[in-house]
C-alpha cells in the first residue's frame, strides 16, 4: 500500500483550515467580532476585546503560512517531509498557543478566601 493517497488527503486538509483561520482573523480584525477570541469551554472571556490582538496575530500568521506552504507545494518549491514538517508544526503551535491564550484570558479561577 502506498502512503500517496495520504499525502494527498493531508494537503486537501490544509486548504480548510487555513480558510478557518483567515476568516476567524478577518471576523476579529474588520467585523470587530469577538466571540471566538479565547475560548474556554466554548465561551470567550469577559474582555474579549482585551485578547483580540493576540488571537488575530495567532491565526492570521498560521492561515498565512499554511497559504505559503500550499502555494509552494503547487509551484513545486517544496519536497513532502518539508512541507510536512512547516504545516504540521504550524498546526500544533496554532493549537498550543490558542489552548494557552484561552487560559490566561479566563484567568485560574474564582479568588479563594484567605484562612489564617
Amino acid at each position: 500500500m502506498s502512503i500517496y493517497p495520504i499525502k494527498i488527503l493531508f494537503f486537501l486538509a490544509l486548504f480548510p483550515v487555513a480558510f478557518f483561520w483567515l476568516r476567524r482573523a478577518w471576523r476579529i480584525a474588520f467585523r470587530r467580532d469577538f466571540s471566538e477570541v479565547a475560548l474556554k469551554k466554548g465561551e470567550p472571556p469577559a474582555d474579549a476585546e482585551r485578547w483580540a490582538p493576540y488571537e488575530l496575530a495567532i491565526n492570521l500568521v498560521g492561515g498565512a503560512v499554511l497559504v505559503g506552504v500550499i502555494l509552494s507545494v503547487l509551484m513545486g518549491w517544496l519536497e513532502y517531509q518539508t512541507w510536512v514538517a512547516i504545516a504540521g508544526t504550524t498546526l500544533w503551535m496554532k493549537i498550543f498557543l490558542s489552548f494557552a491564550l484561552g487560559r490566561h484570558a479566563h484567568g485560574i479561577g474564582q479568588p479563594r478566601s484567605r484562612v489564617r
